[in-house]
């Protein structure tokens, strides 16, 4: 018999632990901290309500629903190519994608092309001269983009409607001028409509970017003999080439999935785009067909902004601009400084003035256009016998726009406040999670709604939420479905507000904190909270306007009883009753554009930051 003796480094190997001893540790560690735990949660909590929906939206194109059974033959759930075959190849694949295909590149092509008239001379005038009112300027000018897009549409539609689409006339016909279909509807009025409101894209890019140029580059050129237009071409246009673009992808994208426009100025004369198709197949219940429309949009849109994003990259190889010691110089416009000035009046007078001013004079007339006195009247504000079906009295009166401005106030508001919230938590796990796996998946899944369109999310929305998907119910037609999926869509904004803040904030008030003995809520309670306060108002704040004026994502989702203010003025343009839908719009406008200067007092920032300042 041997006898073993231990060696000293034996006795002192401890012992493996048991499964139980090592849960009970983990257990403890992530009591005191539990950024980890937290995370894995958030992942979970979005992949449900960002990821699933997109991804079952795309399953959708390819599997066979329960209504196309009998005619595709195949059994429910099986893959498919019909329903790409439909929309793609299919005799009724010219009306129902390529030529909606064809007019959203007609209009996103028309509306880059304009925006960038509009919006580059009003960047340089605001970035590099002595314009006259530069400081006011440089917000009004921006009023278009804080105001939903479509408004300006109802203003169109106001000034330029003639009889071709029925009902009460436009302010032209009244003045005996019959305006002409393209000029009244169509690819012409929705790409100027959406060069005007998106025009700020490029007032800020380009504008910024001049703002940051140095301009004693165009001075060395000029004293080597290089002509205005040798530098324009040669040295401003290149650096600037990467903020121009950027403008481009970002307005198409914008194009891409506005609803609201080419609903009001391009279905009532079978003018469609993508968007309204897609609409359009939700209505009539082509599940299969709306699922393909919708996998294009978020195709192309996630195209453009892959494209943006990389234009970024791109953007940051060229350290000239504002480099240590950079010197922008104002350009003296001299005699032109007031046919500038006129000229930057001008814009912001037919991109915002006279639109808003349209609509409300619109509201206080029984016909539109006709300034005769007793054509004037409230009764569209608090008239109590209108004498027409659906609308019996003044909107102040009716019961349902008093409903829709409640429905918006706390279904946006709910929605807002958890975006807020969740975005900070998002934030804190990405900044403090100490497993690079979750900081990354939480990065990428809230952002991954800013890739796809409002309607084609909404859409995605739908497929997931018609029926039953555990844990929750089938929530279409209820409150839920619309608070869920404006949640989701401010995702990107919050999370993106929250991961800024947080990488600001050290770890030494925790760390202090813990030595204490303060638990992880109550650090968050007394220290993270107090710290990211006016961060977190901003992140509430901003998601409730954004969602405000949004159209696209919730006109598909609401029904009659959920209507918010937005999807209310839709129906009662459908129904003709056009004063009414400018009050209701206006009483929109209202609210948004004074959320949004709530926002900039609060978080002390503004649209135009860098612009105008002089």
């Amino acid at each position: 018999m041997t006898l073993q003796i231990p060696l000293p480094e034996d006795r002192l190997r401890p012992e493996p632990a048991s499964p139980w001893r090592r849960f009970s540790y983990l257990i403890r560690v992530n009591s005191a901290d539990p950024t980890l735990l937290l995370g894995l949660a958030l992942v979970a909590v979005f992949a449900y309500l960002i990821l699933a929906p997109v991804l079952l939206l795309l399953a959708d194109a390819v599997t066979v629903h329960f209504a196309d059974t009998a005619r595709t033959g195949q059994q429910l759930g099986t893959f498919t190519l019909y329903y790409l075959n439909r929309v793609l190849l299919s005799p009724i694949a010219r009306d129902l994608f390529w030529w909606p295909l064809a007019n959203t590149a007609i209009i996103s092509a028309g509306a880059i092309a304009i925006a960038f008239l509009v919006g580059g001379p009003i960047g340089w005038l605001l970035a590099r001269t002595d314009l006259i009112g530069k400081k006011w300027l440089s917000t009004a000018l921006l009023v278009p983009y804080m105001l939903p897009s479509w408004t300006f549409a109802l203003a169109w539609l106001t000034l330029f409607k003639n009889r071709t689409t029925g009902g009460l006339p436009g302010w032209m016909e009244t003045f005996g001028v019959t305006p002409p279909d393209w000029l009244a509807y169509g690819a012409l009025p929705i790409a100027v409509i959406l060069a005007l409101h998106y025009a700020p894209f490029v007032i800020l890019l380009f504008g910024n970017a001049l703002k940051q140029f140095d301009t004693q580059l165009e001075d060395s050129a000029r004293s080597l003999g290089a002509s205005p237009l040798d530098v324009a071409r040669k040295i401003i246009l290149p650096l600037m080439l990467p903020s121009l673009i950027s403008a481009a992808t970002l307005i198409f994208a914008k194009c891409l999935g506005d609803f609201g426009v080419a609903y009001v100025l391009g279905v009532p004369v079978g003018f469609d785009v993508l968007a309204t198709s897609l609409f359009r197949a939700i209505s009539t219940s082509q599940a299969g067909a709306s699922a393909v429309l919708a996998g294009v949009i978020v195709l192309l849109g996630v195209f453009s902004i892959l494209i943006d994003m990389r234009l970024l990259k791109e953007a940051k190889r060229f350290v000239t601009i504002g480099s240590k010691g950079a010197m922008v110089r104002a350009t003296p416009l001299g005699k032109w400084r007031t046919p500038a000035f006129l000229w930057a009046l001008a814009v912001f007078a037919f991109s915002a003035g006279i639109p808003l001013l349209a609509l409300a004079l619109t509201t206080v007339m029984r016909v539109p256009g006709a300034f005769s006195l007793d054509n004037f009247t409230l009764d569209y504000w608090i008239g109590t016998d209108l004498g027409t079906t659906a609308l019996r009295q003044g909107i102040l009166l009716t019961g349902e726009f008093w409903l829709a401005l409640w429905n918006t106030v706390w279904m946006v508001g709910l929605a807002a406040l958890g975006a807020g919230v969740l975005g900070l938590l998002v934030g804190y796990t990405v900044v403090r999670s100490p497993v690079r796996f979750v900081s990354v998946a939480l990065r990428q899944i809230t952002f991954l709604p800013y890739l796809v369109p409002g309607i084609a999310f909404a859409a995605a929305y739908l497929s997931m939420f018609a029926v039953a998907r555990p844990p929750l119910p089938a929530l279409y037609g209820t409150p839920i479905i619309l608070v869920l999926a404006i949640l989701a869509d401010q995702m990107p904004f919050a999370s993106r507000a929250g991961i800024a803040s947080m990488m600001q904030l050290g770890r030494e008030p925790e760390e202090a904190g813990q030595i204490v003995g303060a638990g992880w809520l109550r650090r968050m309670r007394s220290i993270v909270l107090p710290i990211q306060r006016g961060a977190l108002v901003s992140a509430i704040l901003l998601p409730f306007i954004s969602g405000i004026k949004g159209l696209s994502l919730v006109v598909v989702l609401a029904v009659p009883g959920t209507d918010l203010l937005t999807t209310y003025a839709i129906r009662l343009v459908d129904y003709g009753y056009s004063q009414a839908a400018n009050a209701v719009v206006l009483m929109l406008c209202v609210v948004a554009f004074t959320g949004t200067m709530l926002v900039q007092k609060i978080g002390r920032a503004n649209l135009s930051d860098g612009m105008g300042s002089k």
